[in-house]
């Protein structure tokens, strides 16, 4: 598929996703919400550090960007997406929780910023949906300062991402199953597989499944130093796979709290496993989500 046709796939996935996307992927901006964003930052560039200006890109409902702002680890926040439904929620929710952010819908390897004008640049789950990954990196490094900071998150490994087949074929076939144990309703009334227009573009959009010497290679190739890449959540990462592809098949309004209750803190749980046990000690292609981060030096 051209580039073209990949944004614009992208942009009608997520215009779609939208309207559910935050109780698709329990996202919150409370306490746990403010220390999965800080943890997430924290590990990607190796420090608790402190940034003023900084730009999210492909910031979807702001999960980062507004958790950030709420925490106080950053000052000035612009973010960008090529969705306007998802800047368009995103909006909704700073409004309702108080906090001042700058939306800019546009294209990564297109940023509409002087050169040299952002202390960090960000993203989660967002380079993995970029059909020229190189073009959006030298963005990336022209409009951030000299000693500037790029960290990106939630990236999927080419090795995790077949991992994690495996509890999605396990979970789908212990479906009906589960669903008469919990007693929801299949997705479709008949129960018939059923394919929404986002369940068609979801295959489209995601173009990328990385290994870290890959990532590497990317960022020092667009001019960046200190790369590093480190692998995040193994345990949790295949936990949550087979909970997402057991409620996938369900009437999403019949499944019980409790197990929702129940898949969010086992992932809480496993997660804390991989932070300290699995990832000190075993190779980041291993893990689900890679993260990198690098500077610019001057």
């Amino acid at each position: 598929m051209q580039a073209e046709a990949i944004r614009e796939a992208n942009a009608r996935y997520h215009d779609l996703a939208a309207v559910h996307y935050d109780t698709k992927w329990g996202i919150s901006y409370g306490g746990v919400g403010r220390k999965q964003v800080l943890g997430k930052l924290r590990k990607a560039i190796g420090s608790d550090e402190h940034f003023g200006r900084v730009l999210e890109v492909g910031a979807g409902t702001g999960y980062f960007t507004l958790n950030l702002l709420l925490a106080g680890a950053v000052d000035e926040a612009v973010a960008t997406d090529i969705s306007p439904g998802m800047l368009a929620k995103l909006s909704g929710s700073a409004e309702r929780l108080g906090v001042d952010v700058k939306t800019v819908r546009c294209e990564a390897t297109e940023l509409p910023f002087p050169d040299e004008s952002f202390d960090l640049v960000f993203g989660h789950a967002v380079l993995h949906h970029l059909p020229d990954l190189m073009a959006a990196f030298r963005e990336f490094r022209r409009v951030l300062r000299p000693g500037g900071r790029v960290a990106f998150c939630g990236e999927p490994s080419l090795y995790g991402d077949r991992l994690a087949e495996l509890p999605k074929c396990g979970a789908r076939a212990v479906a009906p199953l589960w669903r008469a144990l919990v007693r929801a309703a299949p997705r479709a009334a008949n129960g018939s597989a059923y394919e929404s227009e986002e369940d068609e573009l979801e295959r489209v959009v995601d173009v990328h499944a990385f290994t870290p010497a890959e990532l590497e290679r990317q960022a020092r190739a667009a001019g960046f130093e200190a790369v590093r890449v480190r692998g995040e959540e193994l345990a949790a990462s295949l936990f949550g796979w087979a909970n997402r592809s057991l409620e996938a098949t369900a009437d999403p309004d019949q499944v019980p709290w409790a197990w929702r209750q129940y898949a969010h803190r086992g992932y809480l749980a496993l997660q804390a496993l991989d932070r300290g046990l699995l990832e000190p000690r075993l190779p980041a292609a291993l893990f689900y989500n890679l993260l990198v981060a690098a500077r610019v030096t001057g």
